[in-house]
């Protein structure tokens, strides 16, 4: 199986900050980042981003992330009693995870110029990606945050703590850390062919995508790969071969990518997971459109490793 590297980094990587979690602990310091007004807050309502411009809004442009300082909003957002999180240190300046999903829409407190709560995928390839990865760092973070609101040993009410990394059981004093579930995502070949699978979960009717699927206790990644590949098509796998991982915060993950060369052709589906599967050339995968479908989204790294495969070709 001939080596094939990333060519470019994945969405939702590179990020800017330095998450100094030195400074966690440090409630004096918190507290004074969060009354500085060099410091930015990313607001984040119901796993949406906010963000101005666009071709659906009203302003047009291209879009843009907001981030919000405590004159344009963020102060009279915390006085509200929105939830917070410290993000880390941007260019000196805290950055801060503003969680507004407690209100049934989006906040009026929000100066009218802006812009509106959207789904990060939706934007993701056209903003920049630094950008991307703040984003999508304070949506992970608050996500898992509003799902460990009670302990999952006694059932008792938790609080923030470590500038909300960390929630604490007020009854029991169990600490619940932030969560990431892994999960494997493989790009299978044969010569010039590749395994490409149609669930009933995707967005559109004619996407084929490669096969994923979690890791489960007390197993490797490669041996996740090899299992996945074989209970979702019926294919055995050989070799695996690391690509590179995307975080994934729809809602809580990190999707670590590889090759996988098979050792068998024939596909046997299971309908639980796919409603079909199908051996592609690179001839029809450089032309997905002229061949009755199409690829996954430019964001998801399921499309950076189809597209380094197509390459290496």
């Amino acid at each position: 199986m001939t080596l094939i590297f990333a060519s470019r980094p994945n969405v939702y990587t590179g990020s800017p900050l330095d998450r100094a979690d030195g400074r966690r602990e440090d409630e004096a310091w918190i507290a004074a980042a969060l009354a500085d007004p060099a410091s930015r807050f990313v607001p984040v309502w119901r796993a949406r981003s906010l963000v101005r411009g666009g071709r659906d809004s009203a302003e047009g442009g291209p879009p843009e992330a907001v981030f919000l300082d405590l004159d344009g909003g963020a102060a009279a957002l915390l006085a509200d009693g929105a939830s917070w999180a410290f993000l880390g240190l941007q260019d000196g300046a805290a950055v801060f995870a503003l969680d507004l999903s407690a209100a049934e829409e989006p906040p009026g407190l929000l100066p009218a110029e802006s812009g509106g709560f959207v789904d990060l995928r939706s934007v993701s390839a056209v903003l920049p990606g630094t950008v991307a990865s703040v984003l999508a760092h304070a949506r992970g973070l608050m996500h898992w945050r509003g799902r460990h609101r009670f302990c999952g040993v006694c059932g008792g009410a938790c609080e923030p703590r470590s500038a909300g990394h960390v929630m604490a059981c007020t009854q029991c004093g169990a600490q619940h850390f932030p969560r990431t579930d892994p999960a494997v995502i493989m790009l299978v070949s044969r010569g010039d062919h590749a395994l490409l699978g149609h669930s009933q979960r995707f967005p559109s009717s004619t996407m084929y995508s490669t096969l994923a699927g979690f890791v489960e206790p007390g197993e490797s990644l490669e041996e996740a790969v090899a299992r996945e590949v074989f209970e979702e098509a019926g294919v055995r796998v050989g070799r695996v071969q690391y690509h590179s991982s995307q975080p994934w915060p729809f809602p809580a993950s990190i999707m670590l990518g590889f090759y996988a060369e098979a050792l068998s052709e024939e596909i046997t589906i299971d309908p639980k997971e796919l409603v079909d599967a199908r051996w592609f050339s690179r001839a029809q995968m450089r032309n997905p459109e002229a061949h009755g479908f199409n690829l996954p989204r430019g964001d998801s790294i399921a499309r950076r490793l189809i597209e380094d495969w197509i390459a290496a070709g």
